[in-house]
C-alpha cells in the first residue's frame, strides 16, 4: 500500500487529507485548505457582469463551453454558479509542487467565517491539480459535498501503518512488534520480550500493550515521567545501587534506603546502557565464535567424508579395471594352449605323413606306388595348404590392447574445488527443452534447450542427464556450455528419458520437464567412408560397396548395436573369377587391412563359390558346403539377448551356431577385394530363417 500514499495527501498541504472535500472536477481538497484558497473576482471581470452590458467575446463561448461540461446534469453536484478565468494574483507551490494561490483577504469582522456561512458575491475556487477555476454560490463550500470514501481508506492505511510496527531490539531483521511497554516506551517482539522485559522483579509492574495502541499513545500523549511505585505523586530521581532500582526523594527520607549507596537516574541509566549495549556485543561474538567453531568443525568432518567416498568409488573401480585385466590374461592364455593342441596334433598328423610317405618311397614295386601315389600327392599339398593358411601364426598377440585414459579424471580432481555461494547471485532457473527441435534417428537423439525467455540470471553450463532406456537411474550424458547435444550408441527399439538442468558459481537449477525418447525399432544403416580402408569404394549413397584392390580391404556400418535382436542382409551385384569375401561383425578398431576375422577384433563367415568357414582371430572352425554367386544374399543374425551370431545364404541358415558368448558393441563389418561388389539391402528385426520355434522364444 506505500504505492497509494501520495493519492491520500492533499495538493495543498501534502499532509493526509483532514475532511476532504469533492470539487467539480472529481479532485479533492482539505475543507482548512479549500478556504484558505478561496479568492474575490472583482464584479468587473466576471462573466455575468459582462454578458449583462452586452459585451461577447470567445472568452465567453469558451466560458459556456466550461459550464456546459459542469452543468447540473453533467456534474451531480449542482450548478455553483459560472466559470472564471484563473485569477491573476501571483500563486505559489505546495510541498508536492502543485500550485496554490494565496488564500483571499480576511472577512470584515461582523461577517463570519468563509465556508460557514454565505461567501461573498463573485467568491472563486481554483483546482490545485487542474487549474480549473468556478465561482461559489450562496452556499460557499457547503456546497461541495464531503468524499466519505476517501476518508475511510485513510483511516484504514493509518491501522495497517501501526499494524506493521517492528521490534527495536532486534539486530538484523527486526521481526514484527508484539507489543509495548508504556513505562520502557519500547517495542518488542515476542523474543526480545521474554529475554529483555520478562515479567518479574522491577519490570513486572510495567504496562504493555499491543503495538497499535502504543503508537496512538505516543503519538497523542505527552512522554510520561516515571513515578515511584510506593509514592505515586513522587518521580523517580535516584537509583539505589544496592537495591538496584530507581527510587524517589520520599523514599530515601523515610528511611528505607537511606543507608544505601545511591547515585543520580541519569548518569545511571547512561552507564547502564553502555553497559549494556557492551555485553550485548560481546555476547553476539560469543555466540558468533561458538557457532563459527560449530560449523567449522561439522564442514570439515562434510568434507572427509566426501573425500573418503570418492577414494571409495576409485577403489571400486580399480578392482573392476583389474578383473578386466585378468579377464583379459585368462583370455589370452586360454587361446594359447588352444593353438598349442592344435598345432601339436597336427605336428602329429604331419609327421605320421612323411614317415609314411617315406616308407612308401622305399617300396619297389611299380605298380603299388603308381596305385597310392597320386592320392598321397593330394593329401600331401592339402597338409601343406592347412599349414600354409595361418597354423602357425600366433592367434593372439602378448601385447594388451588396452589404454587407461585417467586425464579426465585427473583434470576433474586438480579442479576439484569449494563453489562459493554467493546470495547475490541466485541459481539459474530450469532450463526448457524446445521440443521442436529434438528428434531421435537409428540409436541416437538430439535434445535442445534454452532458458526462460525473461530469465537475467547468469547460466555457467547445463547438465544432460539420460537414463538407461529401462527405467532406470538418471546418468550424466553431458556436461557444457552448448544448448543442443547428441547423444550416439544407444539401444534400438528402446524408450529413454531426458532432463537438463543449468549450474552456476551459485548452485544448480531444477531439472527441465522429463522428455521421451523412442529409438527406431529398425536399424537402417550404411557403410562408414570415414573409418574405412582407403581402397574401398562407395556408391549408391554408400549402400553399396566395391574394392580398387586384390588384398582384402574391411569396410564397417555407421551403426552399432549392443541390444536387441538385428538381422540384415547383403546382395552380391558382382562376383568374378571365385573370391573369398567375409560378412560379420567387428569392433570399431577392427584391422582394416586384411581379412575379416584375422584378428581378435572381429567375427565373420568367409565364403567361396563351394563352401564357407567361420573365423575369429585367424582359427577357421565349421566348414560348411555350399558357396556364393552373382546375385546371392548373405543374411547376418545377431542375438544380444542369446549372445550368438549366425549366418544364412539365401535364407537358409549357413552351418550351425557360428559364434557364443557376444557381448558388448559391435558394428556390421564386410572384407572384400575388386572382383567382388555388395550393397546392404535388408534391415529388420527378426530373421527370415528363425524356425516358429526360435520366433516364439525371442
Amino acid at each position: 500500500m506505500d504505492e497509494m500514499e501520495e493519492e491520500l495527501k492533499c495538493p495543498v498541504c501534502g499532509s493526509f487529507y483532514r475532511e476532504p472535500l469533492i470539487l467539480p472536477c472529481s479532485h479533492s481538497l482539505c475543507q482548512a485548505c479549500a478556504r484558505n484558497i478561496l479568492v474575490q473576482t472583482p464584479e468587473a471581470e466576471s462573466p455575468q457582469s459582462r454578458r449583462a452590458s452586452g459585451v461577447s467575446s470567445d472568452y465567453d463561448y469558451l466560458d459556456l463551453d466550461k459550464m456546459s461540461l459542469y452543468s447540473e446534469a453533467d456534474s451531480g453536484y449542482g450548478s455553483y454558479g459560472g466559470f472564471a478565468s484563473a485569477p491573476t494574483t501571483p500563486c505559489q507551490k505546495s510541498p508536492n509542487g502543485v500550485r496554490v494561490f494565496p488564500p483571499a483577504a480576511p472577512p470584515p469582522p461582523h461577517l463570519p467565517p468563509a465556508g460557514l456561512a454565505p461567501v461573498p458575491r463573485n467568491a472563486c475556487l481554483t483546482c490545485p491539480q487542474c487549474h480549473r477555476s468556478l465561482i461559489l454560490d450562496e452556499r460557499g463550500l457547503r456546497g461541495f459535498p464531503k468524499n466519505r470514501v476517501l476518508e475511510g481508506v485513510i483511516d484504514r492505511y493509518q491501522q495497517s501503518k501501526a499494524a506493521a510496527l517492528r521490534c527495536q531490539l532486534c539486530e538484523k531483521a527486526p521481526k514484527e512488534a508484539t507489543a509495548m511497554c508504556e513505562q520502557c516506551d519500547v517495542f518488542y517482539c515476542e523474543p526480545c520480550r521474554l529475554r529483555c522485559h520478562p515479567p518479574r522483579g522491577p519490570l513486572a509492574k510495567h504496562r504493555l500493550v499491543p503495538p497499535a495502541q502504543g503508537r496512538v499513545s505516543r503519538r497523542l500523549s505527552p512522554r510520561k515521567i516515571s513515578t515511584c511505585t510506593d509514592h505515586e505523586l513522587e518521580n523517580h530521581s535516584m537509583y539505589c545501587v544496592q537495591c538496584k532500582m530507581p527510587v524517589c526523594y520520599q523514599c530515601l527520607e523515610e528511611g528505607k534506603h537511606s543507608s544505601h549507596e545511591v547515585k543520580a537516574l541519569g548518569a545511571m541509566w547512561k552507564l547502564h546502557k553502555v553497559s549494556w549495549q557492551r555485553g550485548q556485543v560481546a555476547v553476539a561474538f560469543e555466540t558468533l565464535q561458538r557457532d563459527t567453531s560449530e560449523n567449522s568443525v561439522e564442514f570439515e568432518a562434510c568434507l572427509v567424508a566426501q573425500c573418503d567416498a570418492l577414494i571409495d568409488a576409485l577403489n571400486r573401480r580399480k578392482a573392476q579395471l583389474l578383473s578386466r585385466v585378468n579377464k583379459e590374461h585368462e583370455h589370452k592364455l586360454k587361446v594359447v594352449r588352444d593353438q598349442i593342441s592344435h598345432c601339436t596334433v597336427k605336428l602329429r598328423q604331419t609327421t605320421g605323413l612323411m614317415e609314411y610317405c617315406l616308407e612308401v618311397i622305399k617300396e619297389n614295386d611299380p605298380s603299388g606306388f603308381l596305385q597310392i601315389s597320386d592320392a598321397l600327392i593330394r593329401r600331401v599339398h592339402l597338409t601343406e595348404d592347412q599349414w600354409g593358411k595361418g597354423t602357425l601364426t600366433p592367434r593372439m598377440t602378448t601385447d594388451f590392447d588396452l589404454n587407461l585414459d585417467s586425464a579426465p579424471l585427473l583434470q576433474s580432481i586438480h579442479q576439484l574445488d569449494f563453489v562459493q555461494m554467493k546470495a547475490s547471485s541466485p541459481v539459474p532457473a530450469p532450463p526448457i527443452l524446445q521440443l521442436e527441435e529434438c528428434c531421435t534417428h537409428n540409436n541416437s537423439a538430439t535434445l535442445s534447450w534454452k532458458q526462460p525467455p525473461l530469465s537475467t540470471v547468469q547460466v555457467e553450463g547445463y547438465i544432460l542427464e539420460l537414463d538407461d532406456g529401462n527405467g532406470g537411474q538418471f546418468r550424466e550424458v553431458y556436461v557444457g556450455k552448448e544448448t543442443m547435444c547428441t547423444v550416439d550408441g544407444l539401444h534400438f527399439n528402446s524408450t529413454y528419458s531426458a532432463r537438463v538442468k543449468a549450474f552456476n558459481k551459485t548452485g544448480v537449477s531444477q531439472y527441465s520437464k522429463t522428455l521421451v525418447l523412442q529409438t527406431s525399432e529398425v536399424a537402417w544403416f550404411s557403410f562408414d567412408p570415414g573409418s574405412a580402408h582407403s581402397d574401398i569404394l562407395f556408391s549408391n549413397d554408400n549402400l553399396t560397396v566395391t574394392c580398387n584392390s586384390y588384398d582384402d580391404r574391411v569396410v564397417l556400418g555407421k551403426t552399432g548395436f549392443s541390444k536387441g535382436l538385428h538381422y540384415w542382409e547383403l546382395s552380391i551385384d558382382r562376383y568374378d573369377n571365385h573370391p573369398d569375401p567375409a560378412f560379420g561383425v567387428a569392433r570399431v578398431d577392427v584391422l582394416k587391412d586384411v581379412m575379416l576375422g584375422k584378428d581378435d577384433k572381429a567375427w565373420a563367415m568367409y565364403v567361396d563359390n563351394n563352401r564357407s568357414w567361420f573365423m575369429h582371430n585367424n582359427s577357421h572352425t565349421n566348414r560348411t558346403e555350399g558357396g556364393i554367386t552373382k546375385g546371392a544374399t548373405v543374411g547376418v543374425l545377431l542375438d544380444l539377448t542369446r549372445r550368438t551370431l549366425t549366418f544364412s545364404i539365401n535364407e537358409d541358415q549357413q552351418g550351425p551356431v557360428a559364434f557364443e558368448n557376444m557381448e558388448g558393441l559391435f558394428f556390421p563389418a564386410v572384407s572384400l577385394n575388386r572382383n567382388v561388389q555388395v550393397r546392404h539391402c535388408l534391415s529388420v528385426r527378426l530373421a527370415p530363417f528363425l524356425s516358429t520355434r526360435a520366433l516364439s522364444t525371442v
